[in-house]
């Protein structure tokens, strides 16, 4: 099943396993969604590409973030963290994809809010439908707010 995007959806995954981030690609791929994929590798990464640094002066401002929690060098709660803090980002919509289920992350990144909580399933074709879910309601159901309203 395909999911029907009524837009193209520019989403930033940050993810420190390229891996994760190739099946996520392939999860989105799977769901014939017209979403275009950029990936950090770390939260500091994240912050450059969301407020146009180094490398990326010319990225385009995501419509949502997909954010893993466990990261090198700047992890996924002080990412969370800057972006609730800074009024030219706090707009963005940030789901937490993530391996852990701890209740204490899933409360933390709620606190900060996140816009969503979701457990990365271990069994691919689980995650692929975890993908949908996400695809059908942020890229088609839900309305986000221009790229360039946020500031």
């Amino acid at each position: 099943m395909t999911v029907q995007c009524n837009k193209t959806c520019d989403i930033l995954v940050v993810e420190d396993n390229p891996d994760d981030f190739e099946l996520t690609r392939l999860a989105f791929s799977d769901n014939g969604c017209n979403a275009r994929l950029h990936c950090a590798g770390n939260g500091k990464e994240c912050m450059d590409y969301l407020r146009r640094l180094g490398p990326y002066a010319e990225s385009s401002m995501p419509d949502l973030v997909l954010l893993d929690i466990n990261m090198p060098v700047m992890d996924g709660f002080e990412v969370m963290t800057r972006i609730a803090a800074d009024a030219k980002l706090r707009h963005l919509p940030v789901i937490i994809l993530t391996t852990s289920d701890a209740e204490e992350d899933i409360l933390r990144m709620y606190r900060l809010r996140c816009s969503a909580y979701v457990v990365k399933p271990a069994d691919f074709n689980e995650f692929t439908r975890v993908v949908r879910a996400l695809t059908e309601f942020w890229c088609s159901a839900a309305r986000l707010p221009e790229p360039r309203s946020g500031g």
